[in-house]
């Protein structure tokens, strides 16, 4: 039992994040209906700029306190993904209002490889490491309980509780403000949110900034795990596997979804890999999305839409 739950615990923490770079998606698609294929790239961007600036603060400013430095960093690549936000709306988006969906998805298609050779000309091509403090070394919990306990690694366990923090006050703040419920309104339907004076352009300049936070959030939690290097624009593919299961349209959908395949991922791996030669984990998530294409391409907190001819 204590080998399960501690399979179970990896599994939750894994598919929150996850869940935090699908949300990135799912914002960008409510209230504009782009897929943004360059979410990956932009979580790149960000923990590119994160690394970086975190190595030169202290060698411009002289500052001899890490903690500052890392909180400076991260201010800056913060503007930095803000500005990237109002450049991708003003200069391309604003421009292909109302086109077809294929159309919007080559354009961030061409973002994505924009942003990835950008990074590269700016930060450069090696592999940066972001230390932000989190303690690597495993930890036991529950010993009173079971025999041993149950091993958890504290960097996995911190960067799950950041990603759960930031989902809730997305969630609030969808839920709460003004500004919030003016998303939802544009995600219901773009033309009663404009006829009642919600200006879309601005929303969507909020929804591509909030979307460049979650990126950085999320490159700096998997820069912390991984390393900072190219293929960590590759992230954004393990996404696509949680927004199938959840649903496009769907913040809970999102969470949930990620939950899911995190969870299914470690389980399968660990309980089933025996018996099939292993690596489970690598096509668990994507098997499972072609599943829920087949018999509820929706999925499962979804929008079923209905055309009439």
């Amino acid at each position: 039992m204590a080998f399960f739950l501690e399979t179970l615990l990896g599994g939750l923490m894994s598919g929150m994040l996850y869940s935090l770079v699908a949300l990135g998606f799912v914002l960008i698609f409510k209230a504009s209906g782009v897929f943004n294929f360059a979410q990956g790239a932009m979580v790149l961007f960000a923990a590119l700029a994160m690394a970086r600036f975190a190595e030169w603060i202290p060698a411009w400013t002289g500052l001899p306190y890490k903690a500052l430095s890392d909180l400076l960093a991260f201010g800056i690549a913060a503007v930095i993904m803000f500005a990237m936000a109002w450049l991708i709306e003003r200069l391309a988006l604003r421009h292909l209002v109302n086109q077809e969906g294929t159309t919007l998805l080559m354009a961030t298609l061409g973002i994505t490889y924009f942003i990835e050779g950008l990074g590269q000309t700016l930060f450069g091509s090696d592999i940066y490491q972001i230390d932000i403090g989190m303690p690597k070394d495993p930890v036991f919990l529950l010993e009173s309980v079971y025999q041993g306990g149950i091993l958890v690694n504290k960097e996995d366990l911190i960067a799950a509780l950041i990603a759960a923090a930031l989902v809730v006050a997305l969630s609030l703040f969808f839920q709460k403000t003004a500004t919030g419920r003016a998303l939802r309104a544009v995600a219901d339907d773009h033309q009663a949110a404009q006829s009642i004076g919600i200006p879309l352009n601005r929303i969507w300049v909020i929804v591509w900034s909030v979307a460049g936070i979650v990126a950085l959030v999320a490159g700096m939690i998997w820069g912390s795990k991984l390393g900072v290097q190219f293929s960590l624009a590759t992230v954004a593919l393990r996404a696509l596997p949680v927004i199938i299961l959840g649903g496009l349209t769907s913040v809970p959908g999102a969470i949930i979804g990620g939950l899911i395949i995190g969870v299914g991922e470690k389980l399968s791996e660990v309980y089933l890999g025996p018996y099939v030669g292993g690596g489970i984990e690598i096509w668990f998530a994507y098997v499972l999305a072609l599943v829920f294409l087949l018999f509820r391409p929706q999925g499962l907190f979804g929008e079923k839409i209905i055309d009439r001819v």
